[in-house]
């Protein structure tokens, strides 16, 4: 008998080992009787569309951007059929909703793909209410159209407001959100020109800000970056500046604001008397009038407004780089004006950063990745916190040397910290000393969530144990690769959570970018200067060079995605997969993980085609996170002919090892004697921003070359190159009586961006001599 009870256990503890996780979570699927359903359908197609003045294709659900607010009451049992008429796959993923693991819809990860033709159900039960809204994460389907709003009602209406509006932010590209990427991977500056948010050096000494440009060019940067992408339009609902002229003066309004942007992050304020802050990701907060409000991707904020007798209320969503702005106007007679917000000056943040003489850069893709170096990262870049702390609007204050502070370098991680007096971005309650204000990072200091006030406490048991992480944002613009602790997420292993531990983690801003987190399936508490009131929130924004503590209680299964919720950094590389190391569900045995794991490492080509009145020139390089190729052609019309064929391995950032082919022609004006060699070396982004070419050939001959671009005017830039070889007889010999030959080459020129694919140049070639002509970029 006692055998038999063994048998039993075993056989039970397999099924539980093989199904456990797929029976665990349809226990928690499928319909409740006691639950009334509502259903819904949205069909997802390909279709023209004309949102900023031109016809082109993007994708709509149920044939409009953003698709349809889903309305529901918590309490209901949610259908959603989602039919795929497109010609690829694509997925919905309901953010920031707690809902069973199998229906989170990242594909891949927890639910399979919908393919072309297909028709996925997705099934759930509400058991909140508040704002939140849907969005593909299949590729960059979320920049094309495919999203929309959620709104769920609660049971019992508890806040005094008379109707509802949803308000959708979102940004607008006529071109193929693919090549937005791929011109971003290969550095290319046009965005920055075109919505006149560059720093040329004229402007740059101008402002007398010379010696700031320096310190950023020694530490591998161009200077201060807001937002990456040029956007002809910011919308709301689909609309540049729509108008709500039904709503009644005297009738109280509750906003739902949905930052619904793949790149794009607002200032947001009102015209008219101040409106109320009630919600922050769908969760209620302390009550707070608030007239100014930063909205990062992805979250959502709700208001209470009334309308005014005889005026309608002008809403304002200014982007964050100053590079544009969506209206809109709610109720009837004279405009009531927003706040206009100023434009950032990113040549005064460039002074700022400068005067903190604080080390950034820090790399974005590692020498050893799978080596646990998170503390000396935070250690070596970003802000130092010894003998500095901040007042109460957030400038440094540098402390008596006598009295600078002594504080570990562990000190943030441990678990008796007062992380909400640790934040740079909400130390407002520290003590602070007056003996020198250095104007550091004030202007960073509007950017935290002391407003946001739980109306509950939301701290977790004492006696539960804390796991601490911390996770540096890591960031290249040269190559736009993004990664946390340096370690993108093609070459990382998952993040192991126990659900008997609480998880805290510690997010460490590296990048001069912002970064607003999602983590997927669950609310985070933000730890602020309100302590056991810290808001909960979904996805939570870290300002740049800046700390932002977040912990939660995991009672969860499955794989959940975490990541930087700018959709381009997403596929750059910033992401993670949270795991409950539970089995996974059965149903997604034929969709691997790899191929999510794949849409942040694939490969992306661009090329150049230089024709001119004295030479011509073509390039093309094909690239993914560590590999590159590269081909490149000179011809000079004096019939001087160079090509090279080369294979590259990034080791790290700035550093990468290559090999490949030389081939070129022993005298000028003759093609008949061509000479191939077999090349080897490396090539270095140095300090300053030169790009350092160290090789040798197969005839040990050494050579080495340095060039570099900079914008002087807005669209004006100037280029170089020096090149240097000697050939010292080791293998070919010498002329009679030469011991050792060199050849200097150089060139150095001027060009004028029209556009993103054309320029025109003019340069100076000491093989081919003096000429112009145009630039093709593709």
């Amino acid at each position: 008998m006692k055998n038999l009870k063994c048998i039993s256990l075993l056989i039970l503890l397999g099924c539980q080992t093989i199904f456990g996780q797929n029976l665990y979570e349809q226990s928690r699927e499928g319909n409740n009787d006691n639950l009334p359903v509502h259903e819904y359908t949205l069909i997802i197609k390909e279709e023209m569309v004309n949102k900023a003045g031109k016809e082109v294709k993007g994708m709509t659900v149920n044939g409009t951007i953003p698709g349809p607010t889903l309305e529901f009451t918590e309490g209901e049992y949610a259908v959603i059929y989602v039919k795929n008429e497109m010609s690829v796959e694509t997925s919905v993923h309901w953010h920031g909703i707690i809902i069973p693991n199998f229906f989170d819809g990242v594909p891949y990860l927890t639910t399979p793909p919908i393919r072309p033709g297909e028709t996925f159900k997705y099934e759930f039960p509400i058991t909140q209410n508040g704002t939140y809204w849907y969005h593909s994460h299949t590729m960059l389907q979320e920049q094309s159209g495919v999203f929309g709003s959620l709104l769920i009602n609660p049971k019992e209406k508890t806040l005094d407001y008379d109707k509802d509006l949803v308000l959708m932010l979102s940004d607008w590209t006529n071109e193929k959100p693919m090549n937005v990427l791929r011109n971003l991977k290969r550095g290319n500056e046009w965005y920055g020109m075109k919505k006149g948010t560059s720093t040329p050096l004229n402007k740059v000494i101008a402002r007398g800000a010379f010696g700031a440009q320096l310190d950023f060019w020694r530490q591998r940067m161009e200077g201060a970056d807001i937002a990456d992408i040029y956007y002809p339009a910011f919308l709301v609902n689909g609309q540049q500046q729509p108008e709500y002229p039904d709503f009644k003066a005297g009738e109280k309004v509750r906003l739902r604001i949905i930052n619904g942007s793949a790149s794009s992050q607002f200032w947001m304020t009102f015209g008219g008397d101040m409106p109320t802050l009630i919600s922050a990701d769908g969760l209620n907060v302390e009550p707070i009038q608030k007239n100014k409000t930063f909205i990062a991707i992805a979250e959502t904020y709700d208001f209470i407004l009334t309308v005014p007798q005889n005026g309608k209320i002008e809403f304002r969503a200014m982007a964050q780089d100053g590079s544009g702005t969506a209206t809109t106007f709610i109720g009837n007679g004279k405009v009531l004006p927003a706040e206009v917000v100023p434009k950032p000056d990113k040549i005064k943040m460039m002074q700022k950063m400068a005067k903190m003489d604080m080390k950034m850069g820090a790399h974005a893709l590692k020498f050893r990745p799978k080596k646990d170096e998170n503390f000396e990262l935070k250690e070596e870049y970003g802000m130092k916190m010894d003998g500095m702390n901040m007042d109460k609007t957030g400038k440094i204050k540098m402390k008596d040397d006598k009295k600078k502070m002594d504080m570990p370098k562990d000190s943030m991680m441990n678990e008796k910290t007062d992380h909400s007096k640790m934040n740079m971005g909400m130390s407002k309650d520290s003590e602070m000393e007056d003996d020198s204000d250095i104007k550091g990072m004030d202007m960073f200091s509007e950017y935290n969530y002391d407003y946001l006030k739980s109306l509950e406490k939301t701290t977790y048991n004492k006696d539960v144990p804390v796991k601490e992480i911390l996770l540096n944002l890591t960031g290249n613009m040269n190559r736009y690769i993004w990664s946390m602790n340096g370690v993108p997420l093609s070459e990382t292993d998952q993040i192991k959570i126990n659900h008997k531990e609480i998880t805290r983690i510690t997010l460490n801003n590296l990048t001069m970018m912002h970064h607003p987190m999602h983590l997927h399936g669950h609310f985070f508490r933000v730890i602020n200067k309100n302590g056991e009131y810290s808001p909960l929130k979904h996805t939570v924004n870290v300002p740049p060079m800046q700390e932002v503590t977040i912990e939660f209680y995991g009672n969860e299964y499955g794989d959940w995605f975490f990541h930087c919720h700018i959709l381009y950094h997403m596929m750059g590389g910033m992401a993670r997969v949270i795991s409950y190391d539970t089995p996974r569900d059965i149903r997604m045995k034929e969709y691997p993980v790899s191929k999510l794991i794949h849409e942040t490492n694939q490969w992306y080509s661009w090329g150049m085609l230089d024709a001119a009145s004295h030479m011509t020139e073509f390039n093309f390089t094909t690239s993914n996170i560590r590999n590159q190729f590269n081909v490149m052609t000179e011809y000079g019309w004096n019939e001087n002919l160079e090509a090279e064929v080369t294979y590259e391995r990034y080791l790290h950032d700035y550093l990468r090892v290559f090999g490949g082919v030389n081939i070129e022609n022993e005298m000028e004006d003759s093609l008949d004697e061509l000479s191939t060699t077999a090349i080897i070396g490396i090539r270095y982004l140095t300090p300053y921003l030169f790009n350092l070419d160290v090789r040798i050939d197969n005839k040990l001959r050494p050579q080495i070359s340095l060039s570099r671009e900079i914008l002087i005017f807005p669209r004006t830039a100037i280029f170089g190159n020096y090149e240097y070889q000697a050939d010292f007889g080791w293998v070919d010999d010498l002329s009679a009586g030469d011991n050792f030959v060199n050849e200097v080459v150089w060139n150095a020129g001027v060009e004028y961006f029209l556009s993103r694919n054309f320029s025109l140049f003019a340069s100076y070639d000491n093989r081919f001599g003096a000429g112009g002509g145009l630039s093709v970029r593709f």
